[in-house]
């Protein structure tokens, strides 16, 4: 053979270190060394040197994505690239333009210098997609608005809609717990063990019309599905004045997005327009981030197909989203004065300190009220004038003219902060409020990573029912099934980075429960078939030195 030959058959002897893992996994469970030989068809001795390893691979975590893992790769590489494929996915999540020399600047630091090299491999590992090679992007944007605005005038002439039936949405990141950066609570926190910041986020999708008038109910999404203080506050999910959803990281997922259409937009909707004596239709103006389906259109059920969809293009959110337009600014100082506010009447009325107020008296179910205060604070102009650049026609000069500046929303924010005791002035306000759309420091993405997992486990923890019991073939059978399902998802879903985050998580959160079980029953049995088959003589020789040494050592 020549060397292309051989080195394309090594290349194909190669394992992943998913397969490895799935190797030790199955002999754990009983599995022969033979079996497992012929089933990957490999010899016996690599199945041998591979389980001799299996303490080693098991402690082994890749980045989520990443395939291969060779010898040259060192644990500071699989570091960084775990943490590279989180950043990169919030990135995604948020609409955000990616370039390979962004990615680059982002993985080097010492002693590792990102090259091209490295970015093809890391590339062509993780499967990563939507990255802009060179970063002439940006400079399109004004292009790429000024084009929109005439498709976008062309379709409301066309169509003959009217601002009551043309709505925007967009998603913001809220972190509800957090004061501005030079309060005495804030040091606090930072000096508290364990303290999790990324905890502290949620995410809503606030969407209203161009007149105005109608605010639809927002979309939440929670790192936790049950928070403990809804047991306390006895809340039930189906009231609350948002659509509540969790996952982990708290975004904004494609199917939250479409449960959030055919749940509560399309029915919102529709009542408000028939209320209104308005013909039956409606567009809903998105921008194009992961969350937003391109075909969104076929997921509408048959009852709300007069609801048509329209993309804002890449790059332009910012001069075109009419959310972006101080409408999600708004909001968040209108709920930084509610919260202020709520901060100052606790302790004015009892004997709180703030301090305490806030460590064991503001919990989610008080974050939501303020919320939903917030956005209802919203006005009818701030909601309209926002459309000043996508559709100047629907503004009148004299409402924009007459928009209540935010600054006298500081100041009272300011004034109620300096009531409770805060040192701060609109400086830290106007930080605190940009800070909710920052990028994720290096600390608060290990966070993020590892809040996969407590989150669930938490949840798991304080569930109030019995837990069902599980036949040991059930077990297997399921472990089984996923085994084939996860590999059809990789193999034909054509998003091959979001399907590796989200099997991954699921076989870490999920999974991991059943495979413990199993494991303890079959600890459990080995004990047990060494007993039955060892002489009483035998057992007793074993067994009582063991109980003498732990009853003197007690």
């Amino acid at each position: 053979k020549n060397k292309t030959e051989k080195y394309a058959e090594k290349k194909k002897r190669m394992m992943c270190i998913e397969l490895k893992k799935e190797i030790i996994e199955k002999h754990d469970q009983g599995v022969r060394v033979v079996d497992l030989a012929k089933q990957y068809e490999c010899s016996t001795s690599t199945i041998c040197t591979l389980l001799k390893q299996k303490e080693s691979i098991k402690a082994i975590m890749p980045a989520k994505g990443v395939k291969i893992f060779s010898k040259q790769r060192t644990s500071i590489h699989e570091n960084m690239e775990k943490l590279l494929m989180v950043w990169l996915t919030e990135k995604q999540l948020a609409g955000d333009t990616v370039t390979e020399a962004i990615i680059c600047e982002k993985a080097s630091g010492e002693p590792f210098k990102a090259s091209r090299g490295w970015f093809k491999n890391f590339k062509k590992r993780t499967g990563i997609h939507s990255v802009v090679r060179h970063g002439e992007a940006a400079s399109v944007d004004m292009k790429a608005a000024e084009e929109y605005l005439k498709t976008f005038a062309g379709i409301i002439a066309a169509e003959g809609y009217i601002p009551q039936q043309v709505f925007n949405c967009d998603e913001t990141g809220l972190f509800w717990k957090k004061m501005p950066r030079r309060t005495y609570i804030t040091a606090e926190e930072k000096r508290m063990p364990g303290h999790k910041p990324m905890k502290d986020r949620l995410t809503l999708a606030l969407c209203a019309n161009a007149s105005g008038d109608c605010k639809i109910k927002p979309l939440l999404v929670y790192h936790s599905e049950n928070p403990r203080a809804f047991k306390s506050y006895k809340i039930l999910k189906e009231k609350l004045q948002v659509m509540w959803r969790a996952n982990p990281r708290a975004w904004v997922t494609r199917q939250f997005f479409v449960e959030w259409v055919n749940l509560v937009f399309g029915p919102d909707v529709k009542n408000y327009l028939q209320e209104n004596n308005l013909p039956l239709q409606a567009l809903l103006i998105l921008d194009n981030v992961p969350a937003h389906p391109p075909n969104l259109e076929e997921d509408i059920l048959e009852e709300f197909k007069f609801i048509k969809v329209l993309y804002i293009p890449p790059n332009t959110t910012p001069i075109l989203q009419p959310m972006d337009q101080q409408v999600i600014s708004n909001f968040k100082k209108l709920f930084t004065k509610h919260l202020f506010r709520r901060c100052f009447e606790v302790t004015e009325s009892t004997n709180l300190t703030l301090r305490e107020f806030w460590k064991d008296h503001y919990n989610i179910v008080i974050c939501l009220r303020i919320i939903d205060m917030a956005w209802q604070g919203v006005t009818k102009r701030t909601l309209t004038s926002a459309w000043k650049k996508l559709w100047p026609e629907v503004v009148s000069e004299t409402d924009f003219e007459r928009l209540e500046p935010e600054a006298a929303v500081v100041e009272e924010i300011v004034s109620l902060g300096k009531s409770v005791g805060l040192d701060m002035d609109e400086g830290d306000i106007n930080e605190l409020i940009e800070e909710h759309s920052e990028e994720l420091t290096t600390e608060e993405l290990k966070e993020l990573q590892t809040q996969q997992h407590t989150e669930v486990l938490q949840e798991i923890g304080d569930a109030e029912e019995a837990e069902e019991v599980i036949s040991t073939s059930e077990i297997k059978e399921m472990l089984g099934m996923w085994e084939k399902l996860s590999d059809l998802f990789q193999k034909k879903h054509p998003e091959k980075v979001a399907t590796g985050h989200a099997t991954a998580l699921f076989n870490d959160t999920c999974l991991t429960h059943f495979r413990n079980i199993l494991k303890g029953r079959t600890k459990q049995t080995t004990l047990d078939r060494f007993l039955s088959k060892t002489p009483h003589s035998k057992v007793e020789f074993f067994l009582v030195p063991m109980i003498v040494f732990v009853t003197k050592g007690t």
